[in-house]
Order: C-alpha cells, then structure tokens, then sequence
C-alpha cells in the first residue's frame, strides 16, 4: 500500500451539536428517530477494494433506498485499485445505473484516500459515506438525515459491534491513542457511517490521511473550524463475504505514519463558506 501524501496528486475525475462533546455528557438514544427525511440530496459514497462479493448488494440496496426515501441520490464507488473483479462488475452496473459514479485508483492507494477521491466528486447538498462490506446498511442513513437540523456533520455510533474479539480490542487502543493526542471524542470514532454538508467538505478535507486516519483527522478538522456535530445510533451486521484488511500491519504502521505527520502539520483551520453553491459542476 502507498504511504505518499495525496494531497499533492491532481483530483481524480468520474468515468451532539458538537465542536466538542455536550457538557451534560449526554448521548444520544439508541433508539433514535429513523423517519426518512423527505426528499433529501445525497451523494453516497462507497470506498471499495475487493468487495466483489459485497458492492453489487449494497449499491442496489441503496438504489431501492433512494426510491422509497424520495431520495434525489448519486453513488459514487472508489475502486482502491481491486484486484478482484470489483471494476468490472462496477462497470457493467454502471450501464445499468445513470446515478452511479465510478472512480478507478490504478493502485491501492488506502481507504481514506477512496473515500476522500469519491467525495471530491460529490455534487449533491449532503455526503455520506458508508463501508461497503455489507456491516451496515445503506436504509439507516434515514437515521442521521433525520437529526440534520441539529449539526453540519453527523457520524454513527455502532449500537453492538459485529465483529471479533481481537478486532474490537485493537479498535478501543486505537480510539484512545487518537482521543489522547488529537482530543477529539466521538463515541465510534471509525464508524463507517457518516453523513455531512456538502459546504463544508473543502474545511475537513483530509490532507494527511490516506488510510482509516481519514476519521480523526476530519474529527481533528471540525473542533479547529468549530463545525457542529452530532452522533446517533446505527446497527451494525456481521460480515458475510470477503476479508477485512484494517489489522494489516502495513495499514497500522502507515497509520503511526500519518498520524506523526498529522501532528507535526498543525494543520491549518479553513473555515466553511455556506454562502457559496452547493452545486459544482464536474469536469468533462
């Protein structure tokens, strides 16, 4: 996997209220409200590398979502350079799909860096992005479009979290590493469901983070910029197919890595424009 800072490379073209956390520590109920809200404009995007077996489920689950929320939806999909057959299933969907987007990495470049490519070419008022392994779905963002009133950013928070023993082990050190040198404190600080406005896409833009650093450095980026946020609640499913690859020791030391530089950095506070267009048309 490629460690090389991507804020330098050219962007790729498509073929609770909080800054910091309440003072009465609330946190949001578990049962929170999951009316779809009427008529959202949603750019979702999926980061993909090797979901051969997971993306086609969750793109047409997201489809099927859209037209029962009324939804005005796109999907984008980062390929992360796949070696399976992810790009070509993606491209025959894309036949198939005028709403869905592809972006192609020749290379596996991280799950931050396809999330952060998939969002540039966001064009809709709101972004979500979501993992597409199939642990969550894509009908529970009705919960964070339903609390949109309250915050500019709203993550998830996994209710129970379906995975190993090991894996939920290296994920709580990893959460009080980030929460002890960058002071942030969301709940589920990698939940892989998240929602934001579109406007303030360009003020928590990773610039360092190509791998699952991507969450505290945007984390990092709300509190220095002062940008609401909120949490609430999602489920979270076993993974039925394919191989998770967040314990790869080549993905733990690229975090080390990137954080040593986040914190070097001092990254510098870009605040939001909500004066300016939601509505940015992409390059031919």
């Amino acid at each position: 996997m490629s460690t090389n800072d991507l804020a330098e490379q050219p962007r790729l073209t498509a073929t609770k209220i909080k800054c910091s956390r309440p003072s009465t520590g609330a946190r949001p109920a578990a049962g929170a409200d999951s009316a779809a809200v009427s008529g959202p404009s949603l750019s979702l995007v999926l980061p993909c590398f090797n979901e051969e077996l997971n993306i086609e489920r969750t793109i047409r689950s997201a489809q099927q979502w859209f037209a029962e929320a009324h939804v005005d939806g796109e999907i984008i999909v980062t390929d992360d350079g796949s070696r399976d057959g992810s790009l070509n299933l993606l491209r025959r969907l894309q036949a198939e799909m005028p709403n869905l987007k592809v972006v192609h990495h020749q290379v596996n470049q991280g799950y931050g860096a396809a999330v952060r490519s998939g969002c540039d070419q966001a064009e809709k008022t709101w972004i979500a992005f979501m993992d597409s392994d199939g642990q969550f779905r894509v009908s529970d963002l009705s919960r964070l479009l339903a609390v949109t009133a309250k915050a500019d950013y709203v993550t998830g928070f996994r209710e129970k979290r379906a995975d190993a023993f090991q894996r939920r082990l290296n994920a709580s050190m990893y959460h009080m590493l980030i929460r002890t040198l960058l002071g942030v404190h969301p709940s589920d600080l990698n939940c892989g469901m998240k929602l934001f406005r579109r406007s303030v896409w360009p003020a928590i833009r990773p610039i360092h983070a190509t791998g699952a650093l991507i969450n505290g450095e945007m984390f990092l980026a709300l509190k220095n910029a002062r940008i609401p946020w909120t949490e609430v609640a999602v489920p979270h499913y076993p993974r039925t197919a394919g191989k998770a690859t967040g314990a790869n020791l080549r993905v733990i030391l690229r975090m080390f890595k990137e954080l040593w530089r986040l914190k070097r950095s001092r990254r510098p506070v870009e605040l939001p424009h909500p004066q300016e267009s939601d509505t940015t048309p992409l390059a031919a």
